[in-house]
């Protein structure tokens, strides 16, 4: 068995080194960190969780809180959680909030009487009026949309930037009708609201005036409901040459309707989504998307939950903001 004085030797540091990078100490010099990482690597070094919750009193284990399980998006984002975790000797308890502010309070009521030492959520119904219930006395990391100002850690999605970057995308490949496809406007910011302003920048960028019968609002963001609003752009006339979607997931049920229609993409009308989800990839033609980099997302918000749990009991530092970097991944959808 590979043991830290393995990896310290294999790295050139001591015990005490390999232990503060493992443990994601903030003052290890970022050379140091890679060496010790590339020997833990090569090592195929595995931290004895065991001894660890031994000594430190703690399960090894941290939640998962995401709105629903059999969405492509949160499945992809919930494997990444897992994999750089498991980097942390750390192990993943998943539960669903149903996508609703009730679920998410009550993950967050649950979580301290459970054997997590944190919890990571996903969050789609809290909103900015909802910034005081997230004071609990366990390390936690918002992860999702730039909606809070908190008092937590949070890893935001670059919504806005990369939905004005998707709806540029479409311009710079001859759009002019753009539609936006998006969930139901409500009282908080959301995604939808996010991902709305960067389209609406992207146009008054490029001159192209907002055409409110454009916009379309679905009450879910599924492929089901994507393929009617399809069908519904298609019926009330309106003259369409690309769509932006709020998620992957809409987008795969509109490149539905449009098959369904006879309409081709990206000949007549070129579409683009939002997640790069792996499906994406493989529905035809292959979609093209606003990738906000999930491992970087994944491994930051774990990398923020590692760093509390080893303050806990100290005095509670500033909350970080980390907005992931995102880019524009084209495919056959657009051209």
């Amino acid at each position: 068995m590979v043991t830290i004085q393995d990896v310290a030797k294999a790295a050139g540091v001591s015990a005490m080194t390999v232990s503060h990078v493992i443990n994601d100490h903030p003052h290890v010099k970022n050379e140091t960190r890679e060496r010790v990482l590339r020997a833990i690597a090569d090592l195929d070094y595995r931290v004895n969780v065991a001894a660890r919750n031994l000594r430190t009193g703690r399960t090894g284990t941290i939640g998962l809180a995401v709105p629903e399980v059999d969405r492509p998006y949160y499945g992809q984002l919930a494997a990444e959680i897992i994999t750089a975790a498991a980097r942390h000797g750390l192990k993943v308890a998943i539960e669903q909030t149903g996508a609703s502010r009730e679920g998410e309070l009550d993950a967050l009521a649950l979580s301290r009487n459970r054997l997590y030492d944190g919890l990571i959520l996903s969050t789609v119904g809290l909103g900015p009026a909802d910034t005081d219930l997230l004071r609990v006395d366990y390390p936690m990391v918002i992860l999702g949309e730039r909606i809070f100002d908190g008092p937590v850690d949070h890893v935001a999605m670059p919504n806005v930037e990369g939905a004005r970057a998707a709806t540029a995308h479409l311009i710079e490949r001859g759009c002019r009708r753009i539609a936006l496809i998006e969930g139901t406007p409500g009282d908080e910011v959301d995604v939808s609201g996010l991902r709305y302003d960067g389209y609406r920048e992207a146009l008054g960028e490029a001159g192209i005036p907002l055409d409110p019968r454009l916009l379309v609002h679905i009450p879910a963001l599924t492929m089901e409901q994507g393929a009617a609003a399809t069908r519904r752009l298609r019926e009330s006339g309106v003259e369409v040459d690309g769509v932006f979607c709020v998620t992957d997931t809409v987008a795969i049920g509109v490149l539905r309707g449009f098959a369904d229609a006879g309409v081709r993409v990206p000949q007549e009308v070129k579409v683009i989504g939002f997640d790069n989800i792996a499906e994406g990839a493989y529905a035809v033609p292959s979609l093209s998307s606003v990738d906000p980099d999930h491992p970087l997302m994944a491994s930051t918000a774990v990398r923020f939950l590692v760093g509390r749990l080893a303050e806990k009991g100290k005095k509670q530092q500033v909350a970080r903001e980390f907005i992931s970097r995102f880019t524009v991944v084209a495919r056959e959808s657009t051209g």
